[in-house]
């Protein structure tokens, strides 16, 4: 028998494992490396990510470890990488995606701390960009030259870009790309740095993505026929990195993401002019069932909220949050950056400093009451009311006749006096202390264990089924199958981990569903 697993497949390649049981998602966030203020190729200078961690983690393909949060991180063309393990598709799977990622920024981030302290240099994580990842497991049979991959990310490079800048684009963004990977879609765009933010975005992401996998054809000739609108004359260009289609400021007639995002300036393929607000709500409320069957409740009230103005968009502020220079600082899942945050009062320091407190300055206020005289005064004149009678400044003091006082016979001072208490009060009697209200006691599972700010954006929110296995994996544990003991000793991608036996070395290639079996099999 084998000892080593690629001794097991021979000369063959690797089983690349392109279908999962269940259709998954999965996010990418890279991020610049500033050391002591100063950008820097983090590859370079650190070589591998365990020069700056402290543990030692489940080794992955090249330069890649996987984390105890069961992710992974990398670096790649001068960035620092993080990626979620693939997520099953479901009720509330994009916020278990997000918050996965966050899991990942911020063991990252706490490993680059405590590298601080004993380097004596300063790092920071500047934000760079966010991959959204969507699997795509329509079977070859079912393709067609109208209904491929490529047809899809093209289909979609029209569709997203003007609900997902909305949601997560800042005003010094430049474009929304959407790339064919042979089996799954990845939507490109600045990292989001407001959590809830990025799990709206990944909430309009992924529901119009699966929608419009399940069309019997991709053409563009369908947005012609249906109530999906686009801004006309825009045509995506080609992907700066990889295959794929990148639509840029430039190809707009003007940048929408300096444009005022509520003037309706925008004509759509129907002629129609239009906001891109109002585009992007309509394009969301096509898709809300898709949108909201991989949701949580938070996050689906949150992007219509956006969407619909009820809400900020990062597009509405002054410029782009302060949170993308310092991923980990500023901002961490279930925070809301300040600029949100305080978006009423960073927009009134736009005006002069005296209406900085006031939503309504001195001159619109004194015109409202002008119009408000005159409204009146047409009132008056209308139901033909007579002049109201004038009255005295100083009304005339009307003298009270006192009423004569009476006494008993029988009444004595004594007795017109109440009874005084007695000088001493005994303050620890019972009687002075307030009635305790009866205590409703609740049950254990209803009771609250840790306070939350913010319902941020469920905190009752589960792992996804393979977010255990990945956990189980780099939980340092063993698995038993039959009488044999194995140990996790490697990940080969995303599909397959390595394990060897402990009774005479020998290793084995599992694929995560069938990890997904053995769940309780571990010791």
């Amino acid at each position: 028998m084998p000892l080593n697993w690629k001794d097991e497949i021979g000369n063959d390649r690797v089983p690349q494992r392109t279908w999962l049981k269940m259709p998954a998602i999965g996010m990418e966030s890279e991020f610049n490396v500033w050391l002591d203020e100063i950008e820097i190729d983090p590859k370079k200078y650190w070589r591998h990510p365990s020069a700056f961690i402290d543990r030692e983690l489940l080794p992955r393909e090249k330069s890649s470890l996987q984390l105890p949060t069961g992710g992974a991180v990398y670096f790649d063309r001068g960035v620092v990488e993080v990626v979620t393990p693939v997520i099953e598709l479901g009720p509330h799977s994009t916020a278990r995606m997000v918050r996965n990622l966050w899991e990942q920024i911020g063991f990252v981030r706490e490993q680059l701390t405590k590298w601080e302290k004993q380097a004596g240099h300063t790092v920071r994580l500047k934000a760079y960009s966010a991959h959204y990842n969507v699997s795509f497991e329509i079977p070859k049979s079912q393709q067609g030259p109208n209904r491929n991959i490529k047809k899809l990310a093209l289909l979609l490079a029209y569709i997203l870009p003007v609900p997902v800048m909305i949601v997560a684009a800042n005003r010094r963004s430049t474009g929304v790309g959407v790339r064919p990977r042979s089996n799954r879609i990845e939507v490109t765009l600045d990292f989001t740095p407001d959590p809830g933010l990025m799990v709206a975005a990944a909430t309009l992401i992924v529901g119009v993505a699966r929608e419009v996998m399940s069309w019997a054809s991709y053409d563009l000739s369908l947005l012609q026929k249906l109530p999906i609108p686009v801004i006309a004359g825009v045509v995506p260009g080609k992907h700066t990195t990889r295959k794929g289609w990148l639509t840029k400021d430039f190809h707009y007639p003007q940048s929408p993401y300096t444009s005022d995002i509520n003037a309706p300036i925008w004509t759509t393929q129907y002629g129609k002019k239009r906001s891109l607000r109002q585009i992007g709500k309509q394009v969301a409320f096509y898709f809300r069932h898709s949108i909201r069957k991989y949701s949580d409740p938070f996050s689906f009230r949150l992007l219509f909220a956006i969407l619909d103005g009820r809400a900020p968009s990062m597009l509405e502020l002054i410029d782009r949050p302060t949170a993308y220079e310092d991923v980990g600082h500023l901002c961490k899942w279930g925070m809301v950056i300040h600029e949100l945050k305080g978006y009423h009062a960073e927009i009134g320091l736009m005006q002069p400093k005296r209406q900085a407190w006031e939503l309504q300055s001195i001159d619109e206020y004194v015109i409202d009451r002008q119009k408000a005289r005159a409204f009146n005064a047409h009132e008056l004149e209308t139901v033909n009311a007579k002049n109201p009678k004038t009255a005295p400044l100083i009304p005339r003091r009307r003298r009270r006749l006192r009423a004569a006082l009476s006494r008993r016979r029988s009444d004595t001072p004594g007795r017109l006096v109440p009874p005084r208490a007695n000088e001493y009060l005994d303050r620890r009697e019972t009687s002075l202390l307030p009635t305790a209200l009866p205590k409703e006691r609740r049950r254990r599972g209803d009771r609250r264990r840790k306070n939350y700010a913010i319902p941020f954006p469920d905190r009752r929110l589960t792992r996804s089924a393979y977010e255990q296995v990945f956990l189980k994996l780099v939980s340092g544990g063993r698995l038993r199958m039959g009488n044999e003991i194995y140990r996790p000793i490697g990940m080969k991608g995303w599909y397959h981990a390595i394990f060897r036996r402990d009774s005479d070395g020998a290793e084995r290639l599992l694929t995560i569903d069938q990890l997904l079996q053995k769940l309780n099999d571990w010791i």
